[in-house]
């Protein structure tokens, strides 16, 4: 398997390079030179297995042979035994055709230990064996930078430096990051937002020198491993409701983009997607581009579900791609367009096959408590406010009642103590983990959002360029 870049003027890696290169070169995202083909037999033979049995079999076509099936294996093993559920990614059933799957089992407790579990085990394998370090710089919304901090904490090759925005994620979700103790984990509070945060991590890489002395990686959902892994869950829910013989469809709270796109590689894959739809909250970038075609960001409210608190969604550029028959010169010039005037459009046969292939909505912040608040009267089931925006998006998109509908839970309540109170009139039960955690000192850092002090305060304190220099 090798990888191209959405803009077209990066060589063509491997999956070990990917991996460790995470934005390519020309500032584009990697994808699959071509996608996996998996038949209706091979997926009907998914069924009964465990997850990690799953994961291998979807992840095996994308390292091209770069891992053996034993180290594949033992490192997928590993991941999903630090999960607390036994499935790892188990269905929930709320309604005749209604369903949650529930992402949220990991240590974080949330959707992104998924990925980041394996990502972290696949780089220290490839550095490690190398004989490498590596700088991994990242953004964070809210739950990534928890995720990558509790993947990448203590281990020897790498060290990991994560940007959020201060004062616009939960207590929770800092705890996670700045909690933890370890030398080689560096939490940054940046006086900004979220895309502030990410602007500055795509200069860092786009910085060539500085990017090869430091030996910058990626573990943001630019890092087409990420994805890698996230596709499974959209392979292991669709069979265990009947797939291929009968389709369903997905409901994605979404703000980066990365999560939806995985459900679109599955179904690239083969695996019958009847619908995936795209749900917002007032942050909607994404569904005013499904609407009017224009991809034109403006500024970031905002929200009870921070971690969909995003004005550019960083990886609608591999959606592009593929919409525009992976013309790579027309993603640059709709980038350069994005750049210099603010915006671009989707030619009308672009947006039909956007439409084809998406459905899309939004969820005021009114809309997210009474979704609470109506599924926990109704069936007892305390939702997070991100995954009350999917409920709430699931329930207005026009459907049939043959097709079950999944929505993705993305966060456990308890992360979200203040919305689920507003929503419900008490705060949810806390799990002991992040109970131990309130009790934790914190350590972080606030830089402003300035590129000059960021890169300063990475480089002089990353082991990494030791041994490049």
């Amino acid at each position: 398997m090798r990888y191209v870049s959405t803009r077209g003027a990066a060589p063509a890696l491997g999956f070990e390079d990917v991996l460790l290169t995470g934005l390519a070169r020309d500032g584009g995202l990697y994808v699959p030179e071509s996608w996996p083909a998996f038949t209706p037999q091979d997926i009907a033979g998914l069924a009964g297995r465990s997850y990690a049995d799953v994961a291998r079999a979807v992840m095996r076509p994308f390292v091209g042979g770069e891992l053996s099936d034993e180290e594949l294996g033992t490192i997928i093993d590993e991941s999903y035994a630090t999960f607390s559920h036994s499935a790892v990614a188990p269905l929930v059933q709320l309604g005749p055709s209604d369903w949650l799957l529930e992402l949220f089992h990991g240590p974080t407790l949330a959707f992104k230990d998924v990925a980041m579990q394996v990502l972290a085990r696949l780089m220290d394998r490839t550095l490690t064996r190398r004989g490498r370090r590596a700088t991994i710089v990242g953004a964070t919304s809210g739950d990534t930078g928890g995720a990558a901090i509790e993947a990448f904490r203590g281990r020897e090759a790498i060290d990991i430096f994560i940007l959020f925005p201060q004062g616009r994620v939960s207590d929770v979700q800092r705890r996670q990051m700045t909690t933890p103790c370890e030398a080689n984990v560096h939490a940054i509070a940046l006086e900004g937002t979220f895309d502030d945060c990410q602007n500055l991590v795509k200069a860092l890489f786009n910085d060539l020198p500085l990017r090869d002395r430091l030996q910058l990686a990626g573990v943001n959902s630019i890092n087409w491993a990420r994805l890698m892994a996230q596709i499974v869950y959209y392979f292991t829910s669709a069979v265990a409701l009947g797939a291929p013989k009968r389709p369903v469809g997905f409901t994605v709270p979404t703000g980066n983009f990365g999560d939806i796109f995985a459900g679109y590689a599955a179904a690239r894959m083969g695996l019958p997607v009847a619908r995936l739809v795209i749900a917002t909250n007032t942050n909607d970038i994404l569904v005013r581009t499904y609407e009017t075609g224009r991809y034109a960001p403006h500024g970031v409210t905002a929200t009870m579900s921070p971690s969909m608190d995003i004005a550019i969604s960083s990886n609608f550029e591999r959606l592009l791609f593929e919409l525009v028959q992976r013309r790579a010169g027309r993603v640059r010039d709709d980038m350069e367009s994005l750049r210099a005037q603010g915006s671009f459009a989707l030619r009308p046969d672009e947006l039909a096959l956007f439409r084809g292939a998406f459905g899309a909505g939004r969820a005021e912040e009114a809309d997210v408590l009474a979704e609470i608040a109506r599924v926990k009267a109704s069936t007892g089931y305390l939702l997070d406010p991100h995954t009350a925006v999917g409920m709430f998006v699931a329930r207005q998109t026009v459907r049939d009642p043959a097709v079950p509908m999944i929505a993705l839970a993305t966060a456990h309540p308890a992360k979200f103590p203040e919305a689920v109170a507003r929503a419900v009139g008490h705060p949810p039960p806390e799990p002991e983990r992040i109970a131990r955690q309130r009790l934790l000192p914190e350590r972080c850092t606030v830089l402003p959002n300035d590129y000059a002090a960021v890169a300063s305060f990475i480089t002089g304190r990353t082991r990494a360029q030791a041994r490049t220099s």
